[in-house]
């Protein structure tokens, strides 16, 4: 009577762990959701940027595009790129939504969620040193803020760092996530 009753609670146990690993696989397709439209948006907002400055005549123009700095081209390239990666882990997340005891595919997934995070990180970071620069400019190196004069184009590079800064913190979210899931094993 007591083996009964130890694998009716073994059962239990086995089925709330398994329901409580499918409300992980959910939250983890919803968070990489939101990390899709966060760095796919940071990437087509600094990819589309740019601002021409009017002056009296037409032959002089200052123009100002994300393509001008090496580091908002990264930016753009390193937010593509893990735009890409989501909307390709995103068969997997199904994937553990329907079978939540997979186990090599978690670890796939941390493994290059991590490496993920690492390039977002780089490519919000290297942004937003220039996008400081921008704001504040730098007297001791001869860098002058442009944000007075390029005032749109600073706003939109500054936006689209949201997104990014967004991304990293739900990448963070979603190892936490798979960790948790493995360890539930």
């Amino acid at each position: 009577m007591k083996a009964d009753a130890v694998e009716l609670g073994e059962g239990k146990s086995s089925a709330k762990r398994g329901a409580l690993n499918r409300g992980v696989s959910i939250l983890d397709f919803i968070l990489r959701v939101v990390a899709i439209m966060g760095t796919l948006g940071s990437a087509i907002a600094m990819g589309t940027t740019n601002q021409t400055l009017p002056f009296v005549t037409q032959f002089v123009r200052f123009r100002a595009e994300y393509s001008d700095l090496p580091m908002f081209t990264f930016f753009v390239v390193a937010n593509s790129i893990v735009s890409a990666y989501l909307v390709l882990s995103l068969s997997l997340s199904i994937f553990h939504i329907l079978r939540s005891s997979a186990e090599t595919s978690r670890i796939l997934l941390i493994f290059f969620d991590t490496a993920m995070q690492g390039l977002l990180t780089a490519g919000a970071s290297a942004a937003a040193s220039i996008v400081y620069l921008a704001h504040k400019g730098n007297t001791k190196a001869n860098w002058f803020a442009i944000c007075q004069q390029f005032n749109s184009f600073c706003e939109r590079i500054s936006g689209s760092l949201i997104g990014s800064f967004v991304g990293i913190v739900v990448f963070i979210l979603l190892i936490l996530l798979s960790a948790v899931a493995l360890s539930r094993r």
